[in-house]
């Protein structure tokens, strides 16, 4: 082997580059830590918004003036009972009126927002505040571990009599290898849209049996690739199987010929999700993901490119409601950075600091807002022009993975090092 040559790196392109963006196998290192008892139904779903979402669409503060004076142009209106306001939650906070679709959640009591949750390491980069958020350690630029795929690790050692060593139990959809879910852990993962349900080369008996071949032997490389091929297959018949099932391809075809857009696609891949997970319980741990929330010019208000994309959203979150509504069950969504609260010359916002993070689950207190909120006003701001993290995204995830998974304090700090518990969050989750 030449000096420097990264036969971890080279063996996983090596597996991608074949099975496309199917599904990828890596050995496991199961962990054996002394923990709090997991909540063994347990079912983690994290949706992200890649390119920083406006929170401040999302989740209105319409009792802040200072909301309107920032905003002369994009504002979305006070709650007046039209579809063209916001939808009153309580005196300060409404929904985007493309978001109708969650105010019965809401009011059910099984949603929740904090309005100004995020990363405390203050960069402006798309890029480095992702690597931050997935990774699970704010301002480490260097390289590490997905912190869904170590908790994927710490499940699979709780569970290792009844999954058996090298089985997935996180699954991925929509991204060919997000960071979040990068480890030694074994994880499932899966093309973005109709993709999914295609066997790509594998189809094809012959050429399947001549790489079947190829890597016939006892190695880790042909044991990978096996585990990684027969997923694939499996997981393509499995999608192909419920899509002819419930008219989803009909559906899916109606929305490409409309120029379906990443928000619609993120419906699809939470349909996919679900169909995954419901059809292999070891799973446990769902990621999904969308881009083109990155909002500089033109972002609307009431109408336009933003309020698809909230819509869009509400109907992904409505639908992952329908499927992940047992008494454990969990969906976080979430942004690497919030936007300015003031509107730019283009109307649209730029790269901010502070952001609005949603759950919902039968474990989250719902139904009002958590929290702290000091509102817009010019010394309330992060540097005078963002919302400011009042609460770190990990605490937030740290209620949230010890009520509904059952993670102790332990494991809590190997997954986010350097987090401290957020006391001011207690009332987040139910006892």
């Amino acid at each position: 082997m030449p000096q420097g040559f990264d036969f971890t790196l080279q063996r996983r392109t090596l597996l991608q580059g074949f099975l496309g963006a199917g599904a990828v196998y890596a050995s496991p290192v199961l962990w054996a830590q002394s923990k709090a008892p997991a909540a063994a139904d347990a079912r983690l779903v994290v949706l992200f918004l890649r390119g920083a979402y406006d929170g401040l669409s999302a989740l209105v503060p319409h009792g802040d003036a200072n909301y309107y004076r920032l905003r002369s142009s994009i504002a979305i209106p006070k709650p007046d009972g039209s579809e063209q306001s916001a939808i009153k939650l309580d005196n300060m906070f409404g929904l985007h009126p493309a978001m109708a679709a969650l105010l019965p959640l809401w009011q059910q009591g099984v949603l929740t927002a904090l309005p100004c949750a995020g990363s405390p390491d203050p960069t402006r980069s798309h890029f480095d505040a992702q690597h931050h958020w997935e990774i699970g350690v704010p301002g480490k630029s260097g390289s590490g571990d997905g912190w869904m795929n170590a908790l994927a690790a710490q499940r699979a050692a709780a569970a290792a009599s009844a999954s058996g060593p090298g089985k997935a139990l996180a699954v991925g959809v929509g991204e060919a290898n997000p960071l979040i879910l990068a480890g030694s852990a074994p994880v499932q993962l899966v093309p973005k849209g109709q993709a999914a349900t295609r066997q790509g080369a594998l189809g094809d008996a012959r050429t399947r049996d001549a790489v079947m071949k190829l890597y016939s032997g006892q190695d880790k490389l042909s044991e990978a690739f096996r585990a990684g091929a027969e997923s694939r297959m499996q997981t393509a018949q499995t999608l192909s199987a419920d899509m002819a099932d419930t008219g989803m391809a009909a559906q899916e075809m109606q929305a490409a010929n409309n120029g379906a857009g990443n928000s619609k696609g993120l419906l699809l891949d939470a349909q996919h999700l679900a169909t995954l997970m419901r059809q292999d319980r070891r799973l446990r741990l769902g990621f999904l993901s969308a881009g083109g929330w990155d909002t500089h010019a033109n972002q609307g208000g009431v109408t336009g490119a933003l309020a698809q994309n909230l819509g869009n959203l509400a109907a992904t979150l409505v639908q992952l409601r329908k499927d992940f509504s047992q008494p454990n069950d969990m969906v976080v969504v979430c942004s690497e950075f919030g936007r300015t609260s003031a509107e730019n010359g283009t109307r649209g916002t730029d790269h901010g600091h502070g952001n609005a993070l949603w759950l919902m689950g039968n474990q989250v207190q719902g139904g009002r807002a958590h929290g702290r909120w000091e509102g817009l006003a010019n010394g309330n701001l992060h540097e005078g022009r963002d919302l400011p993290v009042h609460h770190d995204f990990r605490a937030v995830l740290a209620q949230v993975l010890r009520h509904s998974q059952g993670v102790g304090t332990a494991e809590l700090d190997r997954l986010f090092p350097g987090y401290a518990w957020d006391a001011q969050l207690d009332g987040l989750m139910r006892s």
